[in-house]
């Protein structure tokens, strides 16, 4: 691993709101060491309400898809993929030799490249909202915590 490798967690669009049981990050909870929202129900209720899309979900075929837009772009970029992990409702991705690029700029890239490819396969339109807005970036520094970054990814999904 030639550091720092990013650890990149993104939503899809709609399906993990603020307030969720699972645990959930605004603007005031989003920097390491802070805990997480407290589940809110009613705040979960608020936002449902004002969805400008249906909650978006990632079928089999829609996995496979959007991780193959990413292996590809990661290959164009001439990025490597130490993990990789497509699910219904989010992606965990563990990449590094990004260059100068942010872990932001390389989750935006991901995001569109998968966008793209599921429009090319008619699985979604281009008014659809495929993902929500931000995500999770996390430096990795050592090997040690790239390691248990990939495990998680890998093994713990």
């Amino acid at each position: 691993m030639s550091p720092p490798a990013y650890f990149l967690t993104w939503t899809t669009y709609g399906t993990w709101l603020h307030g969720d049981q699972r645990g959930s990050a605004d603007r005031d909870h989003n920097h390491r060491g802070t805990p997480w929202l407290s589940p809110n129900t009613r705040r979960v209720e608020r936002v449902m309400l004002n969805l400008r899309d249906t909650p978006f979900i990632l079928s089999y075929p829609m996995r496979a898809i959007v991780e193959q837009a990413i292996r590809d772009h990661a290959v164009h970029r001439n990025w490597r993929v130490l993990a990789l992990n497509v699910r219904t409702n989010h992606v965990h991705t563990v990449v590094d030799r990004c260059g100068s690029y942010s872990p932001e700029a390389v989750m935006q890239r991901f995001k569109s490249w998968g966008t793209r490819r599921l429009i090319a396969a008619r699985m979604t339109t281009s008014t659809t909202r495929v993902w929500t807005d931000h995500g999770s970036t996390r430096y990795l520094n050592d090997e040690y915590s790239a390691a248990r970054a990939i495990d998680y990814v890998l093994n713990q999904q």
